[in-house]
């Protein structure tokens, strides 16, 4: 709310000035992925093997999605990949709260208008 409050005593120009620099800011939308990654570390069920010992196989990194509150989806990452899909979701986190931004913007710009755009009451003589 503290924002909202921010963006009423900046100009008309002021904020779209803002906002144009917002748009500058965004990372490549190509290189955007929404998920968290995880570090994984597994036993095999291998009696005989290290991680039956406790030293277990890994890390083994894992991609998850959350496509609605009762599905999820998953894959693993190559381990070349990993500094890549990092970059990939943090470019996805700065790209919302970017937008976010954005559009506070735009809706300080829409009740300006339609503030402007209201009659004007004549007063009683």
């Amino acid at each position: 709310m503290a924002e909202r409050e921010n963006l009423s005593k900046l100009s008309m120009l002021a904020l779209r000035k803002r906002r144009r620099g917002l748009t500058q800011l965004l990372p490549s939308l190509e290189e955007i992925l929404r998920g968290s990654l995880m570090e994984r570390y597994l036993t095999c069920g291998n009696p005989d093997c290290k991680c039956a010992r406790g030293e277990r196989h890994g890390p083994v990194w894992y991609l998850s999605v959350t496509l609605d509150q009762k599905h999820r989806k998953g894959s693993t990452v190559p381990c070349d990949q990993v500094d890549q899909v990092r970059r990939w979701i943090e470019n996805y986190h700065q790209v919302k709260e970017r937008l976010e931004k954005i559009s506070e913007i735009n809706r300080e710009l829409l009740r300006r208008q339609k503030e402007h755009q209201k009659p004007k009451k004549n007063p009683r003589s």
